[in-house]
């Protein structure tokens, strides 16, 4: 048995229907992991591959896809199953046909994710890690979201940067930095429910024009820090935010934490990508820093 034909049968088994698929037509667009369209005709998921010891992202991503459809408030694809088959693991999930886009799919967005960001749970973090593009993302719940943000955010990425060499431009701002956070994060937010991972290439619109997010980073959080990153590489447009604020204003104080929250992003991308971001970095922590001197 060839590893589509494992791919199959585990299909099979979750949908309880027959499934003998045509042959994968493979799917642009990732970075991490390869995707392919399966299908046989009447049935067609959504498949991604990766090494055997990406498992367990796997089945954290189908467990955050599953939080965020359980809401009903936006769509996101639905998980099928995990798995590994011939030194692969594997994710099947529903797939979407993308390319509608209707006058108010933006707008849309906002609206859908803000009822997203209403659900909440009592601690910040989750039930189980996940990953931040292929970088480890510590999610061990805490009362308190300064404390969560400082260890298991800001704190974990640091930590990575001075483990790669980055210690001696980071690790004094860094560690002003993460005192200065009870004065940075001067609001007292609810956990809500983050994607965690919020930037235009993942999300898109169906056929009937209604957003879809995928791919998610998925934890309980500030909801500001969802938003901030839309606003990081930008493409979600005006009437995202009008209408997401018209449906849960955000606090003025965003404006300087929107820096901090994307700060995380900043950091992981320069732990997996390299020296490019450095300036960025730098330049963040110094702004965050002048506003408490």
């Amino acid at each position: 048995m060839n590893d589509w034909q494992a791919i199959a049968a585990a299909i099979s088994d979750a949908t309880g229907q027959g499934f003998d698929p045509d042959t994968p037509s493979a799917v642009g667009g990732g970075c991490i992991n390869e995707a392919y369209s399966l299908g046989d005709g009447a049935q067609r998921y959504f498949v991604k591959l990766n090494g055997s010891d990406r498992y367990a992202m796997f089945e954290a991503e189908a467990a955050g896809l599953s939080e965020i459809a359980g809401t009903g408030t936006i769509r996101a694809p639905r998980p099928l199953c995990t798995g590994t088959t011939g030194g692969r693991s594997y994710i099947v999930m529903e797939h979407i046909e993308f390319g509608g886009h209707a006058a108010n799919g933006t707008a849309e967005a906002g609206r859908r994710l803000a009822a997203m960001h209403l659900s909440s749970r009592a601690d910040f973090g989750w039930d189980r890690d996940n990953t931040i593009g292929s970088t480890p993302q510590p999610n061990c719940p805490e009362p308190d979201w300064v404390t969560f943000w400082g260890r298991h955010r800001l704190g974990f990425q640091l930590d990575l940067a001075v483990r790669k060499g980055y210690g001696r431009q980071l690790r004094d701002a860094g560690e002003r930095l993460l005192a200065a956070l009870p004065a940075l994060i001067d609001h007292a937010p609810a956990p809500s429910l983050l994607h965690g991972d919020l930037w235009g290439g993942n999300m898109g619109f169906d056929n009937s024009g209604l957003p879809v997010i995928f791919d998610p980073a998925v934890y309980y959080g500030d909801r500001e820090a969802d938003v901030a990153m839309t606003e990081l590489f930008g493409g979600f447009g005006g009437d995202f935010y009008a209408v997401y604020n018209e449906a849960w204003a955000l606090d003025p104080g965003y404006r300087t934490r929107k820096d901090l929250y994307n700060l995380y992003h900043i950091l992981n991308h320069l732990n997996l990508f390299g020296t490019g971001y450095l300036g960025q970095a730098q330049g963040m922590m110094r702004r965050l820093l002048a506003q408490v001197r």
